[in-house]
């Protein structure tokens, strides 16, 4: 690598590790590290390390858990709201890391992020509209909406949407500590856990996968309604079950009952086509932190932020 060319930083800031990394200014990735999530000023601190060891960075991107203030120009742009992370609650991510480092701080969500990497790099690139869903620890989504990363009163929280919840089939009361049986009270690893009694990388129950599909399924035909995205990716550990996949497209099959018809999915085929997992398997996230800090070069007269917005290079 030379020397003197200027890097760019991605940190995927996720809650239980957060993953640092450079890339050169075609977006390719040179170096990563993980940190695990332990206390704010701890796991800032030796992020900060990372990047200082990798100078001349000229931007930095941060897709962060939430839920984050997101909004540019917000006096508390760039802090953590009222996550159930403990210990980070109300804290800033981007202050510190801004001063400490000295360059323009772009950050957004960890699963819009996701989609940005998805999108540029990977399962979506090309499309116009297009999702990410990931279900994992929690389960949020982030999308691309007319070429631009989609925000509006915050950022969407699609795991907090409702989903039907028979109490006979699941007699689980849901993981969610604000809203119960919302979609990431029931179908997040953290549910399953709860369920079953461990966590789902060692679940081998048919009917644990087939619950599972049910309610992922579901949340991807509501997504599908109404964002008319043209393709969905389906990420996070949860979703990395060989299982999953296949059977949350079979029920959505049957779900959509034929409507409205084409060009929504009408067979097994496409339906592979348009529900699939993420190119950039786990490099999603740090791939479009990546991405966001290369928006932020002063040659990029546009950004990805909202819908119409997106930048093109």
């Amino acid at each position: 690598m030379d020397a003197a060319a200027p890097v760019y930083g991605g940190i995927e800031a996720g809650g239980t590790k957060w993953v640092c990394a450079v890339a050169d200014a075609g977006g390719d990735v040179l170096a990563t590290e993980v940190i695990p999530t332990s206390t704010p000023e701890t796991t800032i601190r030796a992020a900060v390390r990372f990047f200082e060891d990798r100078r001349p960075l000229a931007a930095l991107g941060i897709g962060t858990f939430g839920p984050v203030d997101v909004r540019p120009g917000s006096p508390t742009y760039g802090r953590l709201l009222a996550t159930p992370k403990p210990g980070w609650a109300n804290v800033d991510v981007v202050s510190p890391l801004r001063a400490a480092l000295g360059v323009p701080v772009r950050l957004d969500t960890d699963v819009n992020v996701a989609a940005l990497g998805e999108w540029r790099r990977g399962a979506g690139a090309g499309l116009g509209t297009f999702a990410y869903m990931t279900v994992g620890t929690g389960v949020g989504v982030g999308a691309v909406v007319n070429d631009g990363l989609l925000h509006g009163l915050l950022h969407p929280e699609f795991g907090h949407i409702r989903v039907p919840h028979d109490p006979v089939r699941d007699p689980f009361a849901g993981s969610c500590p604000f809203h119960g049986d919302c979609l990431e009270g029931l179908a997040s690893g953290e549910a399953m856990r709860r369920r079953w009694g461990r966590p789902a990388e060692h679940l081998d129950d048919p009917s644990a996968w087939e619950l599972e599909a049910e309610y992922v399924a579901l949340a991807v035909m509501n997504l599908t309604y109404a964002l008319s995205p043209e393709r969905i990716v389906v990420g996070g550990g949860v979703a990395k079950h060989p299982a999953l996949l296949p059977a949350v497209r079979a029920r959505l099959l049957t779900l959509a009952a034929g409507y409205p018809g084409a060009p929504v999915p009408a067979g097994p085929a496409a339906m592979e086509e348009y529900v699939t997992g993420p190119s950039l398997c786990d490099r999603s996230g740090v791939v479009g932190a990546v991405e966001l800090a290369r928006a932020a070069r002063p040659e990029s007269t546009v950004f990805c932020d909202a819908p119409g917005n997106a930048r093109r290079d």
